[in-house]
């Protein structure tokens, strides 16, 4: 590691402080229900209250409830003759919506409450990333680089601010790679010491037990039970972890590595990455099967009595739950107008408008008309480089088979290209804030480019000159970027005509305001 453990801390720590602030001021603005918001922070309130989701009052249309929570009425609650009757179908897992209810229960059912877990994990994961880019690297500054560019990206910010389940969805994913990262290390560094004191063998040692490793799956079924789009970076990063341990196998000079990694190391990994994903999963639906009221719960219906019929129907219930909820996510084909397609997502053709209202008065910009937008989009500069930048690590990774451009490209490719199925196959309703899960794996893209651009410690000083310039020129741009969008990030008011000119192109907009 370059530089001091004091600094690779410190340094990182510095950069989440930053990011935290951009994330944490004015938390509260808009005072409104923004956005898919309307559906999360209900069902976070009644996980926190009953244990499960609940019926509330109103429809879409006559959004009763959506109106009684902003006039600081908690009465949102249909009633019915049964508790069970109001037991309300819900399309995700709890997780992410217990999370939300957290800061609903610490600062109470109001903006700030219900977005304070989006913005704290939204915080922790620039650190996350700033220390995973660090051990990746090699590098303290590039591990800052790294936490700089997600602070200053729009999307993650947005959903940082905003009640949504995809910022959490982010986290838990980039935590189990960071895991896994962290226990590759330790992996190759017990084979170092076996064969520094043992004779080599065709198959090798077992490494016993590798906590971070547990650790990645339980980060994994929790990003699974925040969305079941998370099984898709589950299943990449298992077979990449089993790959980094034949390749450490192999790096020791073990005859035989795959075989070795088959013998020693599938066991574990199925117990860390297959089975505790899967017990985290269950037990985030613990509200689930311990009341009587959630929807569904009574499905099976008992048939007999005593503890093990009531596990067994309960279980019965609860698996025929999942599978109504696979039909409703291979069936959702519900038009939007911020819909888009998932080609189109690493360019920003269509961002998603969480908020624009229309019945601002001209006093509140000193103008014939006003704006006031959170638009659901990444910073340009960043996303346009990220995508040169993983093009490059195609060719590095082609002619290197660097671990980490390999990596970094199958972390990609989990959380973009099933996508491309559901849209051709499925034409399934689809948004640009999927991709959020992805923005971290773009900046490490960025952060490998530009080690490869600042050179290694002994290059020509001209070299690293050159190298530091274009990589903090690249910085600055992205600062810029972000400055000049934030106000349409962050719901600032501002005249229509500023509004405006923060428009890449048309398809940012679906109708000019009135």
């Amino acid at each position: 590691m370059q530089g001091t453990a004091l600094w690779g801390w410190l340094g990182p720590i510095l950069v989440t402080i930053f990011g935290g602030i951009l994330r944490f001021v004015r938390l509260q603005d808009p005072r409104a229900i923004v956005f898919d918001e309307t559906y999360y922070i209900k069902d976070a309130y009644s996980l926190i209250r009953f244990g499960v989701e609940r019926i509330t009052l109103g429809t879409e249309k006559n959004p009763i409830a959506d109106k009684r929570l902003l006039a600081d009425n908690l009465d949102i609650f249909k009633q019915c003759p049964q508790f069970a009757d109001c037991g309300s179908y819900v399309a995700h897992p709890p997780l992410g919506k217990w999370m939300i209810g957290v800061g609903e229960q610490l600062f109470g059912m109001n903006p700030f409450g219900w977005r304070f877990a989006a913005a704290v994990v939204g915080t922790l994961s620039i650190l996350i990333l700033a220390r995973l880019a660090r051990r990746m690297t090699r590098s303290t500054l590039l591990g800052c680089l790294a936490g700089l560019l997600l602070a200053l990206d729009g999307l993650h910010l947005v959903l940082s601010r905003t009640a949504l389940l995809d910022i959490f969805l982010m986290f838990w994913v980039l935590a189990g790679f960071a895991c896994l990262v962290v226990d590759r290390d330790q992996a190759r560094r017990r084979l170092a010491d076996w064969r520094d004191s043992s004779p080599l063998s065709d198959l090798g040692p077992r490494l016993g037990a590798r906590w971070w490793r547990l650790g990645a799956g339980a980060c994994l079924g929790a990003a699974c039970a925040v969305k079941w789009s998370g099984v898709f970076f589950l299943i990449a990063f298992a077979v990449l972890s089993l790959m980094w341990d034949a390749g450490a196998r192999r790096a020791v000079g073990l005859r035989q590595p795959y075989r070795g990694m088959f013998a020693r190391d599938l066991s574990g990994a199925l117990g860390a990455l297959v089975a505790v994903p899967a017990v985290t999963y269950v037990l985030t639906w613990t509200g689930w099967f311990v009341t009587a009221g959630g929807w569904g719960r009574n499905w099976e219906q008992a048939t007999s009595s005593g503890p093990l019929f009531f596990v067994v129907d309960s279980a019965r219930s609860w698996l025929q739950y999942q599978w109504q909820v696979l039909g409703y996510h291979t069936g959702l084909r519900l038009y939007h107008p911020y819909m888009s397609d998932p080609w189109t997502w690493p360019v920003l053709y269509r961002p998603v408008s969480f908020y624009y209202p229309s019945d601002l008065p001209p006093s509140a910009c000193g103008a014939d008309k006003c704006s006031q937008a959170v638009l659901g989009v990444g910073t340009p500069a960043l996303w346009y480089g990220a995508l040169l930048a993983l093009l490059g690590l195609i060719a590095w990774y082609v002619r290197s088979r660097d671990w980490r451009a390999g990596a970094v490209l199958l972390a990609y490719a989990a959380g973009w290209l099933p996508w491309f199925y559901y849209a051709v196959a499925d034409k399934r309703t689809m948004y640009l804030f999927y991709m959020i899960p992805l923005v971290p794996f773009m900046v490490l893209a960025l952060v490998l480019v530009a080690g490869l651009a600042l050179g290694k410690q002994n290059a020509p000083p001209a070299r690293r000159a050159a190298g530091a310039a274009a990589v903090g020129a690249f910085a600055l741009i992205v600062l810029i970027n972000f400055w000049w969008l934030y106000p349409v990030l962050a719901a600032e008011t501002i005249t229509q005509g500023q509004w405006w000119a923060r428009m890449l192109t048309s398809s940012w907009v679906t109708l000019a305001p009135k």
